[in-house]
């Protein structure tokens, strides 16, 4: 098995619990490794590390655990660095979502001008994270779970020599969504799903190994009144229908905008204010396992769950162990594996992994019903990663502008001012208004 240095990096977040959790799950891949939790606020840190020692003890794992907030200390010599960090933290996000609802935009973490200025936030530090892996890992590979993991990848793509693997649940999770709504067995379908990050669609759907759209053309003519289907799930349905092509969860955002928007301008609060309401609860729950001499993570206290982050474990094991295993990554569209695509823009696409990488599997092309869309949040995500890494206000407000969700230049002006602001202590100078 395995025996690598690892960096889990934003470590003390309230995900940091859970991910340890998924790791030590998988320790047995990892046995003689060293695990280092970094996070830049010390506040949680000791619990983390605390929760973390004592699973990996008790489930006998030759697996060393520590924690520091000096990252470039925690990097040296890494092999690996998995990285889920959020600047700003939820305050940040909160204004993400709330900032855009006065504008007549839909506010949303990844997706959007909410999406848009929390990988300028993100970006911005990934700049610091790489110098310092160019000086004291040079060969470490990146994990990344920091959102908008595509446009993050982007920038680490087209701006160094870095390897970067991202990864999202979503091309796993989100054909779950129809196929309970149609009242269908998702161990019997097969969806693969390609794209870009939180915005890809089904290049192939099949059913007991026949096309899945009838089923789906029968359940929509017989649920589409039905009262006990919720509307996500109707609406999730009734897109793949429409389109044939079974959708990401997020293209909600885009295909019933109107109604999206006026809920969430009807909301008292948004995401992040309620999740900024849980916190205590996820902290003094954790606090309650330190104190344990056995920690035992109730999923319903815990952010996320306890299995946080465990696609990017699944990633790191197939690479490190050479198991060959097929999973969902992002990665440059090298060759134009994926058409209709740049050869230089990162898409999200089904890939087997071992020792030697990740390797895009044969991909169908999107459907021309759907592919438009994709290719124009492709082309803001370039424009954003570009933006982010070396950009001026101009060219923010040209991303901006790009992305589908902002009607107008005047309303991208209003946002993007009004944004940077807010967000002015996270964002490099040339950024600002």
């Amino acid at each position: 098995m395995a025996s690598i240095k690892l960096v889990y990096i934003g470590g003390g977040s309230s995900r940091g619990a859970g991910t340890m959790a998924s790791l030590l799950a998988h320790g047995k891949e990892f046995e003689g490794s060293e695990v280092v939790i970094q996070d830049a606020d010390p506040t949680h840190l000791e619990a983390v590390e605390t929760i973390s020692r004592k699973l990996a003890a008790a489930q006998g794992l030759d697996i060393t655990i520590s924690s520091t907030t000096d990252r470039r200390a925690a990097l040296t010599d890494a092999d690996a660095v998995l990285s889920s960090f959020r600047p700003g933290g939820f305050e940040a996000r909160a204004l993400d979502e709330r900032i855009p609802l006065k504008h007549g935009v839909i506010g949303q973490e990844t997706q959007g001008p909410g999406g848009f200025f929390m990988a300028l936030r993100s970006i911005a530090v990934y700049q610091d994270l790489l110098r310092d892996l160019d000086d004291v890992a040079p060969g470490a590979t990146i994990f990344n779970y920091t959102n908008p993991v595509n446009i993050v990848s982007q920038a680490v793509s087209l701006y160094s020599d870095r390897t970067i693997w991202s990864m999202c649940e979503g091309p796993i999770t989100f054909p779950l969504t129809v196929l309970h709504a149609a009242g269908l067995d998702p161990a019997r379908a097969e969806v693969t799903m390609a794209g870009v990050n939180h915005n890809c669609w089904s290049t192939e759907h099949l059913y007991d190994g026949e096309d899945l759209m009838p089923l789906l053309d029968a359940a929509w003519e017989a649920r589409r009144d039905d009262p006990s289907l919720d509307v996500h799930s109707r609406r999730m349905l009734h897109l793949a229908t429409a389109m044939r092509s079974v959708p990401s969860d997020y293209f909600q955002y885009y295909y019933f905008s109107e109604d999206v928007l006026r809920d969430l301008r009807g909301r008292p609060t948004t995401r992040a204010e309620d999740l900024l309401t849980a916190l205590p609860g996820y902290w003094e729950h954790y606090d309650e396992q330190v104190r344990a001499e056995v920690p035992a993570l109730d999923p319903s206290r815990s952010r996320g769950g306890i299995h946080e982050l465990e696609l990017a474990i699944d990633v790191m094991s197939a690479h490190f162990n050479d198991t060959g295993a097929r999973l969902p990554v992002n990665l440059p569209n090298t060759g134009g594996f994926l058409p209709g695509f740049d050869d230089d823009v990162v898409v999200e696409a089904w890939c087997t992994v071992d020792a030697a990488g990740v390797h895009p599997l044969p991909q169908k092309p999107l459907p021309h019903s759907v592919k438009g869309l994709v290719q124009q949040l492709a082309e803001y995500q370039y424009l954003a990663a570009v933006a982010a890494w070396e950009g001026t206000r101009a060219d923010g407000l040209r991303a901006l502008a790009a992305n589908p969700m902002v009607p107008t230049l005047a309303v991208a002006e209003e946002l993007y001012d009004e944004m940077a602001r807010a967000h002015r202590h996270y964002l490099p100078e040339r950024l600002l208004a």
